[in-house]
């Protein structure tokens, strides 16, 4: 019996032991999981049952100065679904099968892809499919084939009712790219939200993007709502006014049309930009709704290269629109008075090479103002030579050539202003005699934008201050004195008006307007020439200064001279709104 009750004796011993190491286990367990990690497995716990939705903002529209929309929102509608929900192994190819059946092709590639950009949080909602009609998405959820784990949110989408007439300022909107997104700061941007991709879009996001907002719901194991917890309503981003004038924009496609090229108006005083035309052009719509990888392909390897911005982006040698300003910077530093002549037999011997006037018969004895008025080469050659290129490169700089002028758009060129320094760190040759020559009718390595020739431009008809282009009315910057005596501006004043009353750009002052401007041939490399008017209208009481550069136009006189008559007193013709420092 003894025996029998020490085994038994054991045995409970042993069960006991296993009883509490069993505890043991299991207090260490709980504590492990309840306190030690407690925070973890709540949030997992939160993170089954709580959504959070994100609402695009609707972003501010854009108009003109006379209030025409350039870009405006319009209600349409996404599909939207939980990464929870969308991990089911059945889910995206039901889908795909549901909406191909619906007329709306999206491969189960294609959903894979969108989820894979919006995926940063199991209970945060993803939009699987974007920019569906009200018509559209009745069917769908109509359809009783239509998940219900998945809903439709009314969203904006961007419209552009001016489309390719401004493509080239507004610019667009487009989803964020995985660059974009890595490079925003964290919270301001997640997968599929639409950012500017362009123009005004661009260059004013932070204005036009508005706030998101959020709204946090409970939901039950099948992902049914069963409350709202919070919510923050989206804030709408500020509406932008443009100093454009859309009549005279069209106005100037439409001249535009049959060519390539850019046509730049503004206002003398301020810089406010009411034309920015750049030929050809291309629709911002499809591109702002989404377009395939090859129809992108084809919009920006189009051998006419309709998304760039001529006007602001294109350079070109402003040839004789240049001499204005080498006048100018010959009586400033004395070289030549009002009265000095020389001689133009039609040509510039020198001993290594001749240079040609383009009237091969020549000009005869010219002054400066006779040298504006006919254009004559060889009379600038010679103040090229006197002056050499170092003031050249003073005074250019002076106007603000080589650099940007600052207008708020992205994608700005600042040219060439070219110069000894430039020749020999590019071709490791020194800058010749020849090379002065050719600068000071503005050819040779010497590239402007059609911008900077209007603001060069401006600046004469302004008395010598240079404006801030701008084409947002807020954005306006006082102009900054260059420092130009108002008697030796006046001759080069009196030299572009005889252009225009007697000269080579008479075509520019048949609009019942007076002009005055300077005509411009521009040698080109790669085929014919192009031709370029730079000018100012009132010429006594300047407003408005305009520039159009035609490419292969050939001549400045005939081409494009008429173009900017016409646009100028298109202008004068049907005033706007004035944009002064105060108002902006």
């Amino acid at each position: 019996m003894l025996e029998i009750r020490d085994l038994l004796d054991a045995r409970l011993k042993a069960l006991l032991y296993g009883i509490l190491v069993t505890l043991a286990i299991l207090f260490t367990g709980l504590y492990f999981f309840q306190v030690i990690h407690a925070d973890k497995y709540v949030r997992l716990a939160y993170g089954n049952r709580l959504r959070l939705i994100r609402f695009s903002p609707p972003r501010g529209e854009i108009y003109d100065r006379n209030g025409v929309p350039l870009a405006v929102n319009e209600t349409t509608f996404s599909i939207m679904g939980y990464p929870l929900d969308l991990d089911k192994s059945d889910m995206l190819p039901h889908l795909s099968r549901l909406l191909s059946d619906h007329g709306i092709p999206m491969s189960v590639e294609d959903l894979e892809k969108t989820i894979k950009k919006q995926r940063w949080a199991p209970y945060r909602v993803i939009r699987l499919v974007p920019n569906l009609t009200m018509a559209q998405m009745a069917e769908l959820v109509a359809d009783p084939e239509f998940p219900n784990q998945l809903f439709p949110m009314p969203v904006w989408r961007r419209i552009y009712p001016a489309g390719s007439l401004a493509a080239n300022i507004t610019g667009y909107v487009g989803e964020i790219s995985e660059n974009e997104l890595r490079d925003s700061r964290p919270g301001d941007y997640v997968g599929g939200d639409l950012v500017g991709k362009g123009g005004i879009e661009r260059y004013y996001e932070e204005r036009l993007r508005g706030a998101a907002g959020e709204e946090a719901i409970e939901v039950d194991a099948k992902g049914r709502k069963v409350r709202t917890i919070d919510s923050r309503a989206s804030g709408k981003g500020q509406d932008i006014r443009l100093t454009l004038d859309m009549g005279a924009q069209k106005l100037a496609t439409e001249l535009l049309s049959e060519y390539k090229g850019a046509i730049v108006v503004m206002d003398v005083k301020t810089g406010a930009v009411l034309v920015l035309a750049s030929s050809p052009t291309y629709d911002n719509n499809p591109l702002a709704w989404g377009v395939s990888a090859k129809e992108w392909q084809e919009i920006t390897e189009d051998k006419d290269k309709p998304m760039l911005d001529r006007s602001i982006s294109g350079v070109y040698p402003p040839a004789s629109t240049f001499k204005a300003l080498v006048a100018l910077a010959a009586l400033e530093e004395n070289v030549v008075t009002p009265s000095t002549t020389f001689f133009c037999s039609g040509a510039l011997k020198l001993p290594s090479r001749t240079f040609r006037c383009w009237k091969r018969s020549g000009h005869g004895n010219v002054n400066l103002t006779g040298a504006l008025q006919n254009s004559c080469d060889v009379y600038f050659y010679q103040v090229g030579m006197k002056l050499g290129i170092d003031r050249l490169l003073k005074w250019g700089k002076k106007f603000g050539l080589g650099t940007p002028t600052g207008i708020d758009l992205p994608g700005e060129s600042g040219g060439n202003a070219a110069g000894p320094e430039w020749k020999k760190e590019r071709f490791k040759e020194n800058w010749y005699q020849g090379d002065t020559i050719n600068y000071s009718i503005g050819q040779g390595f010497l590239l402007l934008t059609p911008l900077q020739i209007a603001r060069l431009y401006a600046a004469v008809a302004n008395g010598g201050h240079l404006v801030t282009p701008h084409v947002a009315s807020m954005n306006f910057q006082p102009p900054t004195e260059i420092g130009l005596l108002p008697e030796k501006l006046a001759v080069v004043q009196k030299g572009l008006d005889y252009v225009v009353s007697r000269g080579t750009g008479a075509r520019a002052g048949r609009f019942g307007i007076t002009v005055a401007g300077k005509t411009g041939t521009a040698q080109n490399s790669h085929g014919l020439d192009h031709a370029v008017f730079a000018g100012y209208a009132p010429a006594d009481n300047p407003q408005y200064v305009a520039v159009a550069m035609v490419e292969a136009g050939e001549h400045g006189s005939s081409v494009a001279s008429p173009i900017v008559g016409e646009i100028l007193a298109h202008i004068l013709s049907h005033p706007a709104e004035s944009y002064d420092a105060q108002e902006n």
